[in-house]
């Protein structure tokens, strides 16, 4: 009871000190494998997000895509699941990938951390249980979720404070099922790197780290990356990047990839791809370069 109770009081005083951790966080607890690198590739869903949504392409045909290009696993973005009969079709989901030797690592789903009022960060959690559930029953050990932003009236700092809150109650939970919580750099407050890396540190919790999109950050993106690798738990890649103008430039993967192995990155390196080329055409194309710097770089 008396390891509980200081373990609550060392959260408590996390959160309080929020603002006054560095600008560039050091030290904390890394979430990133150590020594050697294991570089696994993914197709996020949201690639074919026109497709899935107007239901000429189907979670199921990702497998077989997955297959035929020799991609690992699969990153679930959940927002065309069915509404109706989620328990069938996450059953016919799973099945079929564990039939074709493909991974079902993750899936992503839609959140607003930055919630003041009491029932809302209640509503909050209980969203994220219910995801944890069904990244549970699908298979699935990891979920992205985002901040959100800032509401008018309120400070950064409190709003980091309200995120990090609601993580580790969620965490904590996250924690029973075996699921780790990836909170993306996605503009708002989590639109720099040192406020999303002080979130992380002070939810401290083995369940929550940073799900690093490389196309996301709005100026200086690879030392930004860089900073976050330490916490990355899980990675989303995208073929453009802003540079230090902010303006939108082609992706080094062979630079972002080799940091990725020389930080000990050991989990998934998904494609999530934006971009305007038709992705029927551009997303093989790319997920064979991704898939020869994964081998180049990491262990398979």
């Amino acid at each position: 009871m008396q390891e509980k109770i200081r373990n609550m009081l060392s959260r408590r005083e996390a959160l309080g000190s929020l603002a006054l951790l560095p600008s560039v966080a050091l030290a904390g607890t890394p979430r990133a494998g150590g020594g050697d690198p294991r570089l696994k590739t993914a197709i996020c869903a949201y690639s074919f997000r026109k497709a899935l949504g107007d239901g000429s392409l189907s979670y199921l045909d990702l497998v077989d895509m997955a297959v035929e290009h020799g991609i690992d696993g699969i990153d679930s973005t959940v927002y065309w699941f069915p509404r109706e009969n989620l328990g069938g079709f996450l059953a016919a989901f799973r099945r079929k990938a564990y039939l074709a030797a493909v991974e079902l690592p993750s899936i992503a789903i839609r959140t607003d951390l930055c919630r003041p009022d009491a029932r809302a960060k209640d509503r909050e959690v209980a969203w994220l249980r219910h995801w944890v559930d069904v990244s549970h029953e699908l298979g699935s050990s990891h979920i992205r979720v985002f901040g959100g932003n800032v509401p008018e009236g309120s400070s950064e700092d409190e709003a980091a404070k309200w995120v990090a809150e609601i993580l580790m109650r969620a965490g904590d939970y996250a924690a029973g099922k075996g699921v780790v919580l990836g909170l993306e750099n996605h503009g708002g407050i989590t639109a720099r790197a040192e406020r999303i890396i002080q979130i992380v540190r002070a939810v401290d919790h083995p369940n929550v780290g940073i799900n690093l999109d490389t196309g996301n950050f709005r100026s200086d993106p690879y030392r930004q990356i860089e900073m976050c690798l330490p916490y990355a738990v899980n990675s989303q890649f995208k073929v453009d990047i802003r540079d230090e103008q902010g303006n939108h430039t082609p992706s080094d993967w062979d630079r972002i990839v080799r940091m990725f192995a020389d930080a000990g990155y050991r989990g998934y390196l998904a494609l999530e791809y934006e971009a305007a080329e038709d992705p029927f055409v551009a997303v093989p194309r790319h997920l064979a370069r991704l898939r020869n710097l994964a081998a180049k770089y990491g262990q398979a």
